[in-house]
């Protein structure tokens, strides 16, 4: 699909409302934002910044376009296994697979993580003691939300685990902090914006260098957060099998994250908000929703919207309208055939796959920056609350 022209914001998405274009149009009206700003074929309403939005900027960063879980992606693992190594009861993996990832507003594994360590010590960030204990014990944690652990079937048959989750309470913490902190220099230097979540940090000062160094690092941590669960859930698989296994592919990637790249000839920063790195060969995930299909992806390289695609179905509904309008019953039939916290239907219904939008028309408007690898059809669902 070619991309539609707004203004200064270029959209590839077919199902989209005017306030989401019209929130994406605040941002490229900022005076340090280079070239357009690229809509993803999810994109939808966000704090500050559009989610499924990509912003190039010189000179300056807004924190809450990165937002409050950096890091947050996507870990894919293609496993030796086909269908016909699985039993047709998944229930005892569902529980092996709750017991060795804790998910949940603020829990952890009550221990620091060994591979904790080395983050800990990263001279980046300064963290109290409080910030060391939090980090170190949810290292390995999948968190609430939409976060959650898959496993699939791809169209050739091979059994993937598919996991979203990010840099969990310390990514959030740290944010945070730097969110506030540029809306109080806003404040200080009585800069008016259109949407004070969009205050921003300009480059060669202080709280710019101190907000840089700590999203690298709680990027970092997100990944390795997302490399310690999958191999718990690898680990479990394995011992749930009877045999123990080395993945065959392991793709890692995030999709709340800023990084210096060189675009159009100039070096920018690259904000992707709920959108992944699409160069040309790079493997990606993009997940749909409970129910629905994911994806495995190859970029195409598309300089229009700066290398990048989006990453997932987005939401149709907010949470709040999810549960208004939405009924048990109907979520448990699109969930039918699967292994998922069915006991927990109720507190989940605001992930009900109808509060998303049709990943496949997602996958359609966007064929021109991500070619398929392959289609993982979702055959067990283990979700954070």
């Amino acid at each position: 699909m070619s991309p539609t022209r707004v203004g200064n914001v270029l959209s590839w998405a077919s199902d989209i409302d005017t306030a989401t274009i019209d929130q994406a149009q605040r941002a490229a009206s900022l005076p340090f934002v280079h070239g357009h700003v690229a809509l993803m074929a999810d994109a939808h309403i966000g704090k500050g910044a559009t989610i499924g939005s990509v912003l190039a900027t010189t000179g300056a960063v807004i924190p809450s376009a990165v937002g409050v879980d950096i890091g947050c992606g996507m870990v894919a693992v293609e496993t030796p296994f086909t269908s016909m190594d699985l039993p047709d009861d998944l229930a005892g993996l569902h529980s092996r697979i709750a017991d060795a990832v804790p998910a949940g507003v603020g829990r952890g594994h009550g221990r620091v993580a060994d591979r904790a360590g080395e983050l800990l010590a990263d001279p980046r960030v300064e963290l109290s003691q409080k910030q060391e204990h939090t980090a170190g014990t949810q290292l390995g944690s999948l968190g609430s939300g939409n976060h959650f652990v898959e496993v699939c079937l791809d169209e050739r048959d091979h059994v993937w685990i598919v996991l979203h989750s990010g840099s969990r309470g310390i990514g959030n913490q740290l944010a945070t902090i730097h969110i506030e902190a540029a809306k109080g220099l806003m404040k200080q230097y009585f800069i008016e914006l259109d949407d004070p979540d969009l205050a921003y940090l300009v480059e060669g000062t202080p709280p710019f260098d101190a907000y840089i160094a700590a999203m690298l690092w709680a990027q970092d941590y997100a990944a390795t957060n997302r490399d310690a669960m999958v191999d718990a859930v690898v680990l479990q698989m394995g011992e749930f099998l009877g045999q123990s296994f080395v993945a065959v592919t392991r793709i890692n990637c995030h999709h709340n994250f800023c990084e210096l790249e060189h675009h159009d000839g100039h070096n920018v920063w690259v904000t992707r908000k709920g959108a992944i790195r699409a160069r040309t060969g790079d493997l990606g995930v993009i997940p749909g929703s409970m129910g629905t299909r994911s994806y495995i992806v190859r970029g195409k390289g598309s300089a229009a919207s700066y290398h990048s695609s989006s990453h997932g179905a987005g939401r149709r509904l907010s949470r709040g309208r999810a549960r208004r309008e939405l009924d048990l019953d109907g979520f448990r039939a699109q969930m039918v055939g699967k292994t998922w916290n069915e006991a927990d239907a109720t507190r989940l219904l605001d992930e009900d796959p109808r509060a998303y939008k049709d990943i496949d028309q997602v996958m359609n408007d966007q064929r021109d920056l991500v070619e398929i690898v392959h289609s993982l059809t979702q055959v067990l669902n283990y979700k954070g609350m």
